[in-house]
C-alpha cells in the first residue's frame, strides 16, 4: 500500500534532520537503512543515524571496483563508531557471465555497456537489500546533478515501491563539509583530492577547477546520462522514468 505522500511531506518535511531521522528510525525500526557509498554525504548520515541509534542498518554495494581509498574510509567509519556494515556483492554467476562476454573494461564502450556493468555490480545487489526495508535513506542533493535537481526530502520511490528519504536534498556542499569538519567524521581523502563524487575507480576521475562536482563520473558521457539506475525515479502518476 502507497503511504500518503503529501501527509508525510506536511508532516515532517520541515523538522530539523536529527528530529526527522529519529522519528523515521523509530517508526520503522529494522525495516529502514542506510545505503552509503561512503563518500561525504553519506558520511555525515552515517554520524547523524549512528548518534541517534547506534545499531542502524547501513549497507553499501561493493561492486569489486572500488578504489582503496573507499576501503580505508569503510575500515576508519567502522572504528570510530564501533559498527559493522552490511555489504552486500554482485552475484557471482552473473558477473562471471560479465566478464566472460564483455572484458572487465566494458563500461567505456557504449552507454549501453555501462549500464549493464552497473546493473550487475550496483543494482542486483541494491534489489536484494531493498527486499528487506520499507524506508531507504539516501544522501541525494538536488545541487549534485542536473538529474537530482527535483528530488524531495520525502519520496515515494515507485521503482522499488517503498519509502525514500533524503535528508540532505536541500543542503550544499558547504554545508555538507562544515559538518564533516565541526563533528571530526571520517571522508574519504580522494575529496582531498579533487574527487568529489567517488564511485567505481575506472569510472571516476579528478575534476577540473570550474567542472561541476559530478563532471568527474563517467565523463565519457553527456551529464543527463550520469546515473547508474540506483536513483531511477519512476512516477505513480505518468510512469515516466527519470533516470
Amino acid at each position: 500500500m502507497v503511504p500518503d505522500i503529501a501527509q508525510l511531506k506536511e508532516k515532517y518535511s520541515a523538522l530539523p534532520i536529527d528530529a526527522l531521522l529519529r522519528e523515521f528510525l523509530e517508526r520503522y525500526n529494522e525495516r529502514i537503512a542506510l545505503a552509503s557509498s561512503l563518500g561525504a554525504e553519506d558520511q555525515v548520515l552515517t554520524d547523524l543515524v549512528l548518534k541517534l541509534k547506534p545499531t542502524a542498518r547501513i549497507f553499501i554495494l561493493d561492486t569489486g571496483r572500488l578504489p582503496q581509498e573507499t576501503y580505508l574510509t569503510m575500515e576508519a567509519t567502522m572504528e570510530k563508531y564501533q559498527f559493522k556494515y552490511e555489504v552486500y556483492c554482485p552475484n557471482n554467476s552473473q558477473l562471471e557471465q560479465l566478464q566472460r562476454e564483455y572484458g572487465p573494461n566494458l563500461f567505456y564502450k557504449s552507454i549501453e555497456h555501462r549500464k549493464l556493468c552497473c546493473q550487475v555490480r550496483k543494482l542486483e545487489p541494491l534489489q536484494r537489500v531493498l527486499k528487506t526495508v520499507d524506508v531507504w535513506i539516501t544522501g541525494l542533493r538536488r545541487e549534485q546533478a542536473v538529474t537530482r535537481t527535483d528530488i524531495e526530502i520525502i519520496e515515494w520511490d515507485e521503482t522499488n515501491q517503498l519509502l525514500k528519504l533524503n535528508p540532505l536534498a536541500d543542503w550544499t556542499t558547504e554545508q555538507v563539509w562544515q559538518y564533516i569538519k565541526a563533528n571530526q567524521v571520517p571522508y574519504n581523502k580522494l575529496h582531498d583530492l579533487n574527487y568529489p563524487s567517488i564511485g567505481c575507480a575506472p569510472c571516476t576521475r579528478a575534476i577540473q577547477s570550474g567542472e561541476h562536482e559530478r563532471a568527474g563520473r563517467w565523463w565519457w558521457e553527456a551529464p543527463e546520462h550520469k546515473e547508474c539506475g540506483l536513483h531511477r525515479r519512476r512516477t505513480a502518476e505518468t510512469r515516466k522514468e527519470v533516470i
